[in-house]
């Protein structure tokens, strides 16, 4: 059984030892991801360009994600992700779950993490 490991080079996979993808048995396994920028949006589309990136190099995209959850300190800045979440995912919209939940920094608004598979 093959495992290839992907590292975009954030701070955090360094220090707390994990990769931003493992792909393995036809699956990608893309790690909770946060972004930069001022607003929940912002914060939004720059974390899906890092998965984007991470998918791209498994071999797969976003129209291949079965699987997401979105985590947020606070619930109410989820609304305003909507219509990115919606364009970026279009006709293959996966399986989603958004969680309340404190993040490892307190700048950061939104977290996604996804599960892909690799196409035939």
């Amino acid at each position: 059984m093959a495992i290839k490991r992907i590292s975009s080079g954030g701070e955090f996979e360094v220090k707390a030892g994990y990769c931003r993808a493992v792909v393995t048995r036809g699956w990608v396994h893309v790690a909770g991801t946060v972004g930069q920028g001022d607003t929940v949006v912002d914060q939004c589309r720059s974390a899906l360009s890092i998965i984007e990136n991470a998918l791209i190099e498994a071999g797969s995209s976003f129209s291949d994600v079965v699987r997401v959850t979105y985590m947020l300190p606070d619930r109410t800045e989820f609304e305003p992700c909507w219509p990115v979440l919606a364009e970026t995912f279009g006709a293959n919209p996966p399986a989603a779950t958004m969680i309340e939940c404190g993040l490892i920094d307190p700048k950061y608004r939104i977290e996604i993490e996804v599960t892909a598979i690799l196409p035939e």
